[in-house]
Parts: structure tokens; C-alpha cells; sequence
């Protein structure tokens, strides 16, 4: 982390993060604690000394740290690090709502139950149909903004699935209702999966897990 401080001044991270005279110091320093990681040599007890390129899947705004960790990199004769954007995955109220921790029902959970995964689906998850059936017949849902059709394009796997999907509920011929359905039954079987995978972790599995060793 020294060594990476050493090699942005506080004029380009002012430029970077927008610091002022107000930032505090540990503000200003994260910076570097966040590039280190991007550096195999950062982490001797598991990849030696040898220099490694790092792939670094991150969402939009994790942008600008790995971009001043690009331009140190070649300073420090190390790799300078892939980026891998990511987008967000929309509270279910919508894609101008945020997840929150403190608000249950803004989100699918992996310790949810079925009947939590389908009530939070059915009441909560942002719908683009219309208002009644009949203008929906006649002129279809808002795919744009429809949340069941957003986490499919995540949990989906087949396009041409999801492609029909988008088809008949922009035509009118699928219902929200049955949009609902279908992703409740696909989270259900994602999160199904998921716990009876986490059951079988053992206190081993975890401590070797989390040792410090020489990966091959």
C-alpha cells in the first residue's frame, strides 16, 4: 500500500475521488488499500513472487480506484489489472429503489423459503403490465421496467427462452401474473440449490478455505 501511495500524489486523487481540505486522511488513503489487492504480490504466502495479472469483476462505481491502480501499475513493473463491469441487480420496488438490509422486502434472500421467495415476488416486484388485462392484451408490458424480466435476464440461462418471454409479454399474450410465476419458480430452485449446498459446508471446509497456502 506504501509503495502505491508513493506513486499517486494527492492532486491527482483529489482530481480522481474529488477529496477536498475537509477529507479526512483515512478517506484519502483508501485508495491504496483498495488497488493492493489487484497485485499478486500482495499476497506472498499464497503466489510467491511471481507477478500474476488479475481479473477484478467490479460494478460501475468501483471504476475509478482500479483506473488510478492501472495508470501505478507499470510504475511498480507489475500487471496492470482486467476489469470486469458488472450492472446491478434492481430492488424489487424498482430500478430507481435501492436494496437495503433494513428493508426485508427489497430483495430475494438465500435463506428465504419458497413461500417467502413467492410472496415477495407476487406483492413487491415492480410490474410494467398494465391495469387490466385487457390493456395488457391489447398493448402489451413495459419489459424496461418490469422487475420479474430484469432478474431473468440474470437467471435465465437460455436465451431463447428469455427471448420468447420478452416477445409474448411485450405482445400482450403473456400476463404479469405468469411472468411472476415463471421467475418465482426459477428463484426457488437457484435458492433451493444454494442452502442444500451450504448445509453440506463443514467447519473443515471453512478453515482450509480460509488458510493462508500456496495455490497451484
Amino acid at each position: 500500500m506504501v509503495r502505491i501511495q508513493k506513486c499517486v500524489n494527492f492532486n491527482q486523487a483529489q482530481k480522481i475521488f474529488g477529496f477536498d481540505e475537509t477529507s479526512y486522511i483515512g478517506k484519502v488513503s483508501f485508495p491504496s488499500i483498495q488497488a493492493a489487492p489487484s497485485f499478486s504480490t500482495s499476497f506472498p504466502e499464497i503466489f510467491g513472487n511471481r507477478k500474476m495479472p488479475c481479473l477484478i469483476p467490479c460494478a460501475i462505481d468501483q471504476d475509478p480506484y482500479f483506473r488510478m491502480t492501472r495508470d501505478v501499475a507499470p510504475r511498480l513493473s507489475l500487471h496492470k489489472p482486467a476489469l470486469l463491469h458488472s450492472t446491478f441487480l434492481p430492488a424489487l420496488q424498482g430500478a430507481q429503489t435501492k436494496m437495503s438490509s433494513s428493508d426485508v422486502n427489497s430483495a430475494v434472500e438465500v435463506c428465504d423459503t419458497p413461500n417467502q421467495i413467492k410472496k415477495k415476488i407476487n406483492k413487491y416486484a415492480f410490474s410494467g403490465g398494465k391495469v387490466s388485462i385487457e390493456e395488457h392484451r391489447e398493448f402489451g408490458g413495459d419489459t424496461s421496467v418490469d422487475v420479474s424480466y430484469k432478474y431473468l435476464e440474470f437467471f435465465e440461462s437460455d436465451d431463447a427462452v428469455l427471448a420468447d418471454v420478452k416477445q409474448q409479454y411485450e405482445s400482450g399474450a403473456m400476463l404479469t401474473g405468469e411472468l411472476k410465476k415463471m421467475l418465482i419458480e426459477k428463484l426457488q430452485g437457484i435458492v433451493k440449490e444454494f442452502q442444500e449446498r451450504r448445509k453440506a459446508v463443514s467447519d473443515e471446509t471453512v478453515a482450509l478455505f480460509m488458510s493462508r497456502r500456496p495455490l497451484q
